[in-house]
């Protein structure tokens, strides 16, 4: 097994206007910065709150200059002046020498949320993703993502599906992430879009991943690629689909109402670790590793 030297840490975003917004969810128009707890941690986790080079990768967001500088502002208010901002728009700006240099010699990236779609298509394939794998799997190198930017860490990726029909077949569309982690299907902003229904379906889908439901002002930080710690002040919602035992799904067609038998559900709040692994809950706030 491949063990990454470096950390993942998705979160579950706020409200946040460059997200695209679902039908029936009212979306308030302010960047709400709620993850100062958690971007201490993330400068925690690379190395020191006010030395870390982080670059903030705006491609998911409708309105980028704005988020960006919301971010430096919030990174700011600890103590971090070496912030940079990366407005990467198409695949030809991810072609920029002085982009690829930067991720090349940055501590750290912060993928913005919007719609991960644009960031599984503006980066998939290119020398910056290469890059970031690289790192993540042979440094002490961090990734964190926020609300789209969380999503689009995993190998198989929701990028769309209404909360109120996700219990349909074929309402949930699943695509191929920026594949940082295997095995997983992240979920954002959970508890207040109601999203527990899109993260069943796609795992029961995928039985062979874990979902990760990540409720706002809060995250997980993944080490080694299997051990999660859950950080910030709400609720992660696990759901593990391998031990199934009936589904309806392949032979549904498109709009009927789905079955799924024996799918395990867990909630952690913070503190509480859990290994991808050998799908175990911890309960404590350390976990022995095998």
């Amino acid at each position: 097994m491949d063990i990454p030297k470096g950390k993942l840490i998705p979160i579950g975003g706020n409200e946040d206007k460059g997200t695209e917004p679902e039908p029936n969810h009212e979306q308030k128009n302010n960047i709400n910065f709620f993850e100062l707890q958690i971007l201490s941690r993330i400068l925690h986790e690379i190395k020191g709150h006010k030395d870390s080079n982080v670059e903030v990768i705006t491609s998911a967001s409708s309105i980028p200059e704005e988020v960006g500088e919301a971010y430096i502002n919030a990174f700011g208010k600890l103590g971090n002046q070496h912030v940079k901002l990366m407005h990467i728009k198409t695949r030809e700006d991810a072609k920029n020498p002085e982009y690829i240099e930067r991720i090349r010699n940055c501590d750290g990236v912060m993928f913005t949320g919007g719609n991960q779609l644009r960031l599984s298509t503006i980066f998939g394939g290119t020398e910056i993703l290469n890059i970031l794998h690289q790192r993540y799997h042979h440094e002490d190198f961090i990734i964190a993502g926020t609300s789209a930017g969380a999503m689009a860490m995993s190998n198989t990726m929701i990028y769309q599906g209404s909360s109120s029909q996700a219990l349909l077949k074929g309402e949930v569309k699943i695509t191929t992430g920026l594949a940082f982690i295997k095995n997983v299907i992240i979920d954002s902003h959970f508890d207040k879009r109601g999203r527990f229904g899109r993260l069943a379906t796609a795992v029961a889908s995928n039985p062979g991943c874990i979902g990760i439901g990540l409720g706002e002002d809060t995250g997980v930080l993944i080490a080694e690629g299997r051990y999660l710690e859950i950080i910030g002040s709400t609720h992660v919602t696990i759901v593990d689909g391998h031990e199934i035992r009936h589904s309806n799904i392949a032979d549904l067609q498109d709009g009927s109402p789905i079955s799924i038998e024996n799918l395990k559900v867990h909630f952690m709040t913070k503190g509480n670790r859990y290994d991808l692994l050998t799908r175990e809950f911890h309960k404590e706030t350390s976990m022995a590793k095998s």
